[in-house]
């Protein structure tokens, strides 16, 4: 029983991490863009206050759903449904850098 709540603990802790990240990128008044890749050079933004908002509501849906993808681990460890945390995981990951690249950077890159 424990084990099962701990591994929703950690999913809601982490999606919690993604919605603070969301909340500081938002109200962010730095005239800085808020960088989606580790480690790599940030692009020229057209307009900084925009392009963050729209980062903000990425990394805030990420966690929001991410927190989602935990409560099948509530099921039990044996439960077929844990398959749909992991594989839920790699897609929700998958779609948030397709949607960055795509739409995001599209839009704001000078």
């Amino acid at each position: 029983m424990e084990g099962r709540i701990m591994g929703f603990i950690v999913f809601c802790m982490i999606g919690g991490m993604f919605l603070c990240w969301a909340v500081y990128t938002w109200f962010s008044k730095k005239p800085k863009p808020m960088g989606f890749w580790a480690n790599a050079e940030m692009f020229e933004v057209t307009d900084i206050k925009k392009y963050n908002r729209a980062v903000a509501k990425l990394f805030g849906t990420f966690g929001v759903v991410l927190m989602v993808l935990g409560l099948p681990l509530l099921a039990g460890q044996n439960s077929a449904w844990t398959m749909l945390s992991v594989v839920g995981v790699m897609i929700e990951s998958i779609t948030a850098m397709v949607v960055y690249t795509i739409v995001i950077e599209k839009k704001y890159r000078k």
